[in-house]
């Protein structure tokens, strides 16, 4: 009888690591991508310089680029390669019809990103109509939102870092603790179990998904339970990441302040990147750098997790041998952390400015491109059925409830640390 051949894979962190890497390679030593045009103003324009050949021909030049790329990951991953090359095309261009849309002028004037409408064109059509598991099963939502995250390391130069990176780790903890045991109480007085419980407090003080996913794992929780928990944190982070900017522009809040405050109170990395960015650039780094502080605490949170789980849940065989260790921590630490680091340091330290401001533009294009193509395969696998699929209302109340807590903390302390 024939031993099952076991398939190569890397972890998806350490996968977003290497293609990232391997992007900036191809723009520093072979070719630089050039960057598309999206921007008009009147019809003409947008047959003559969106549609003109020259510019379908440098947007069919990057889909074969990113589809090269996506493939590798999903290889790397242990994804179906095939389901990747029959889905990337149709996300490309959902995503190429946002940024068309994004390009306008007038949209422009609005401040609305790409992004926004790559979510709401994901969204319509991921609601209206049924996608097929296949397709579902290969969207790449947090391989493309970690790429792009890794390549925003190359315009975060290092004392930018090292400036709000102390700030934004005490941030970190003073929200992660304060809101995590609000969250962990609330839960108790809704008489919410103990599974969804653990998930909701990591989701909504920590980092979102991730979080979840990470607490999920320490506690070996309910498949179902964490994808409740997944549907709340994405749809919640939709409207936050439109609204907050808006009312942060609308009570002239400083930039600085404003980055601090969505990097600490909203959920997922993609959503902070989008809400960041639709303030301004200083806005995009701080948001960045204090979701990362968090990011990295994620490792310690799952470890501390598991330990209390271990000792207070489970007396089974299983739990009992796997009592976290150092080497948990390292396994739940977000790796792709690494990379944005490791790619800030190469262009803070060891690249010349010369080098550095020639391929600035080209890889903030992608960067912006893998951003989008995230945020339309998050509209695609957002249904908001799901959200009232739970019979229970009081573990979407405990979220609401937490994450308003969540948002006015996180605001007085970003005030306190960041205002000048």
């Amino acid at each position: 009888m024939s031993t099952p051949t076991k398939t190569f894979t890397i972890h998806e962190d350490w996968t977003v690591v290497i293609l990232g890497f391997i992007i900036i390679g191809i723009s520093l030593f072979i070719f630089l991508p050039e960057v598309p045009v999206f921007k008009w103003s009147t019809g003409t324009e947008l047959l003559y310089d969106v549609f003109d050949f020259g510019n379908i021909k440098t947007l069919a030049l990057q889909f074969l680029y990113l589809i090269s790329i996506g493939t590798l990951g999903a290889f790397l991953i242990g994804k179906s390669v095939k389901y990747f090359l029959l889905g990337f095309p149709v996300v490309y261009i959902l995503t190429v019809i946002a940024l068309i849309i994004a390009g306008n002028t007038e949209v422009k004037g609005l401040n609305l990103e790409a992004v926004i409408f790559s979510l709401a064109i994901g969204l319509a059509i991921g609601n209206f109509f049924q996608l097929p598991d296949w397709f579902l099963s290969a969207l790449s939502t947090e391989v493309f939102v970690k790429i792009g995250l890794v390549l925003l390391g190359t315009s975060v130069i290092f004392a930018d870092i090292l400036k709000a990176g102390s700030l934004g780790l005490i941030q970190a903890l003073i929200v992660v603790l304060s809101v995590w045991y609000f969250a962990f109480w609330l839960c108790k007085k809704l008489k919410v179990d103990d599974e969804l419980t653990m998930m909701i407090s990591s989701a909504v003080s920590i980092c979102g998904v991730s979080a979840a996913i990470a607490t999920s794992g320490a506690i070996k929780g309910d498949s179902k339970k964490l994808s409740y928990v997944i549907s709340i944190v994405l749809v919640t982070a939709i409207p936050m990441m439109i609204f907050m900017p808006m009312i942060a522009k609308y009570f002239n809040f400083p930039e600085e302040v404003t980055g601090a405050w969505l990097g600490g109170s909203i959920d997922t990395s993609g959503a902070v990147v989008a809400s960041g960015s639709l303030v301004g650039e200083t806005a995009l780094k701080i948001s960045t750098i204090v979701k990362f502080s968090q990011n990295v605490l994620l490792g310690i949170a799952a470890f501390a997790i598991s330990v209390y789980w271990t000792y207070t849940h489970n007396k089974s065989a299983e739990a009992v041998e796997s009592k976290p260790t150092l080497s948990v921590i390292w396994e739940r630490f977000p790796k792709f952390v690494i990379g944005f680091i490791a790619a800030s340091l190469l262009f803070s330290f060891v690249l010349s400015p010369e080098v550095r401001d020639g391929v600035k533009d080209s890889l903030k294009n992608l960067q912006g491109i893998w951003f989008a193509l995230a945020f339309t395969s998050i509209g695609l696998e957002t249904n908001f059925k799901d959200l009232l699929s739970n019979n229970s209302r009081k573990p979407l109340y405990a979220f609401l409830i937490a994450q308003l807590f969540n948002v006015i903390v996180t605001l007085i302390i970003a005030f306190l640390l960041f205002g000048k």
